[in-house]
Parts: C-alpha cells; sequence; structure tokens
C-alpha cells in the first residue's frame, strides 16, 4: 500500500496537471470561438463565388476548354495534401489525417500511380517523415491563425504542378468543423475543378439576363484560380477550427479524469490516514499493557 506521503505527492501532481488542462481548455475555446467565426465569415462568401461561376458557366462555351477543368485522360501522378496542426494535445485530430493521408497513398500506389505528398503542420510533417514518407513540400505555423496570403502561396504552388503536368490530381485531406465537439475528416479533389463547382444541371440556360464585360470565358478563366485559392483556404480555416475543437474536448475529458483520480486518490488518502491512526492506537494499547 502506498504512504501517505506518496499519495499527497501524487494528489499535488494531479491537482496541477488539473490546473493546466483547464487553462488549456479554456485557451482552445477562446480561439475556436475566433476561428468558427472566421470560418461563418468565408462560408457565405464562397457560395456567392460558386454561384457566380455557375452563372458564368452558363452562359460561356464548353467548361472543358479551361485548362484547371480538364480531366486527364490518365491519372499517373496525384498530389496528396496532408492538413494537420503544428501542436499536439488535440486527440485524435492529428493522427486522423496522417492515417488517412498514407491510406491514399497506398492506394494509389496499389492502382499504379505516383504520389506527392505535401504536408501542412508541423505535426503531420513530423509524422510522416518518421514514417519514411518523402514530402515534396512543407508548410508549418499556419494552424494557429491561418491567413489568405497562405492560402494564396500554397494553391499557387498546386496550380503549378497542375499546369506543368507533374501532377494530374490533387487531393486535400483535412478535418471539416462540424462542432466544437465533432470533426469530419475529408478527402476533397480541389484540381481539377471538379465540374459541379461550375455547373448546375437543373438550370437552363434560357434568356441571357447577364451583360458581361469581358466575355463570360474570360472572367470564368480568371475566377478558377481564385476558387482554387478558396477552397484551400477554407480547408484551412477547416482544419484550425476543427484543432481547436478537438483540443477543447481533449483537455475537458483529460479534466474530468483528473476530477475522478483525485476523488479515487482522495479516497485512498482517507483509507490509508485511518489506518495510520488504528495502527497508532493499537502500539499505545499494546505498550500501556505492556508496563501495567
Amino acid at each position: 500500500m502506498a504512504s501517505l506521503r506518496d499519495i499527497r505527492r501524487r494528489i499535488a501532481s494531479v491537482q496541477n496537471t488539473r490546473k493546466i488542462t483547464k487553462a488549456m481548455e479554456m485557451v482552445a475555446a477562446a480561439k475556436l470561438r475566433r476561428n468558427q467565426s472566421r470560418i461563418e465569415a468565408l462560408r457565405p462568401y464562397a457560395a456567392d463565388m460558386i454561384e457566380m461561376m455557375v452563372d458564368l458557366a452558363t452562359y460561356s462555351g464548353e467548361t472543358r476548354q479551361f485548362a484547371l477543368m480538364q480531366e486527364r485522360a490518365e491519372i499517373n501522378t496525384v498530389a496528396v495534401v496532408a492538413m494537420t496542426g503544428d501542436r499536439g494535445l488535440a486527440g485524435a485530430f492529428n493522427a486522423n489525417v496522417v492515417r488517412k493521408a498514407l491510406e491514399i497513398e497506398r492506394g494509389l500506389r496499389g492502382e499504379g500511380a505516383e504520389t506527392r505528398v505535401i504536408a501542412v503542420g508541423r505535426k503531420g510533417i513530423g509524422t510522416l517523415t518518421f514514417r519514411g514518407c518523402r514530402l515534396e513540400r512543407t508548410w508549418q505555423g499556419l494552424s494557429d491563425r491561418p491567413a489568405y496570403s497562405d492560402a494564396k502561396e500554397i494553391a499557387n504552388y498546386l496550380i503549378d504542378l497542375y499546369m506543368s503536368g507533374e501532377v494530374d490530381r490533387v487531393r486535400l485531406v483535412y478535418n471539416h468543423f462540424t462542432s466544437p465537439i465533432e470533426q469530419t475528416l475529408l478527402d476533397d479533389v480541389v484540381l481539377p475543378v471538379p465540374r459541379e463547382a461550375v455547373t448546375d444541371e437543373a438550370r437552363s440556360p434560357g434568356p441571357v439576363t447577364y451583360l458581361f464585360e469581358p466575355e463570360a470565358d474570360v472572367i470564368l478563366d480568371s475566377l478558377l484560380p481564385a476558387y482554387v485559392e478558396i477552397a484551400v483556404y477554407r480547408s484551412l480555416l477547416e482544419s484550425s477550427a476543427s484543432e481547436q475543437g478537438a483540443r477543447m474536448t481533449a483537455m475537458r475529458n483529460a479534466s474530468d479524469s483528473a476530477e475522478e483520480m483525485l476523488e479515487s486518490l482522495t479516497l485512498a488518502l482517507n483509507r490509508a490516514r485511518q489506518a495510520a491512526i488504528t495502527q497508532e492506537i493499537l502500539e499505545v494499547v499494546a505498550g500501556a499493557e505492556a508496563l501495567g
């Protein structure tokens, strides 16, 4: 049985840990509110952009003429972008992304395609490198507060890979923010730009209601890179909010576990104290009997 000193030390250690987890939970909650507001502000903009692209595609020519929408006849090389966080203590948030990215990579290699793995986030970079995965390009330091300039840099790199023919498809693996306690792992194809992003089968061209200057084709062609940038930026924001939500949940669970452990240790301390008192009383009685 542990001594009173050992139990008291463990209680003090658990109390200190609980203070840390409580503080981290509060910090994660504050960052989550900030990132969630940024996502809510971006979603209407992204929806309006897609609606505008649908309008332009309705009055433009065949969408296959646009370079960023051209499906390759054969998929020989695929770029897999894994978006993780820069820090841990977020439950399975980072592990799920890495596991999914490796699963996709193995599946593509099994089909005979080559892969280019790109990692965003320090945890993903470290884990993928440890697993022996060769990384084509990495970014870190973005998960806490991603900026549009960061997304634009990543998007331009991916567009260059696609336009140069080095890759035939680009897939983003990230956590989509659903709620503070729920994150959904997604695998989105951003290049070539999906046809459903700029087409609406339910809409018929009908009479022209817009006058475009320059032509609709020119405007749509210039909007496609912006669509990729928005898609990358949205995935960064979704991943950032998901990370804070996962960390807040993990720290709350850790705090709850610390509470349960403190209750158990306090009970053990009381039992040990009672046992020590009983032992002392027995020793006093035995000593008195020996003297008497």
